[in-house]
């Protein structure tokens, strides 16, 4: 549904409409990007629906996801899942949650973070452009 990026941690992230994918690498220009385990984040519009019913205000990229999904329960799908997304890119589930970090923007703006509840992360097997609309398959 929405490709974002930050250029620093902790920062809400920001529609970009397209990015790159890089090999073992993350999301080109985006400041979680690197060679670890985190490389790109996932939540679902289900997830973030759950938060606006509870009246907050929320854009894409507000708990700083790098894709936001749709019909995939994410914090179901077992560590080393691989996921198929557009043409080309292929993940690998890699961390299911994190815990949230003190002065974190998002849960100051927003009040409360579902990231470290139902986000989940990956690194990117194999590279390329994402974009709203692209299919994610869970292999």
């Amino acid at each position: 549904m929405a490709v974002c990026q930050s250029r620093e941690k902790g920062m809400v992230k920001k529609e970009i409409g397209s990015g790159v994918l890089i090999e073992n690498y993350g999301l080109e220009n985006d400041a979680h990007a690197g060679k670890w385990h985190r490389q790109i984040s996932l939540l679902g519009i289900e997830s973030i629906n759950k938060m606006k019913g509870n009246g907050f205000k929320i854009k894409f990229g507000d708990f700083a996801e790098n894709l936001t999904t749709e019909n995939i329960i994410l914090p179901e799908l077992p560590l080393g899942t691989k996921l198929a997304v557009g043409e080309s890119v292929l993940l690998e589930v890699t961390q299911i949650g994190k815990k949230c970090h003190h002065n974190c923007e998002i849960r100051e703006k927003i009040g409360d973070c579902v990231m470290p509840r139902e986000g989940i992360f990956a690194r990117v097997l194999k590279g390329g452009r994402v974009k709203p609309g692209d299919c994610i398959e869970v292999l």
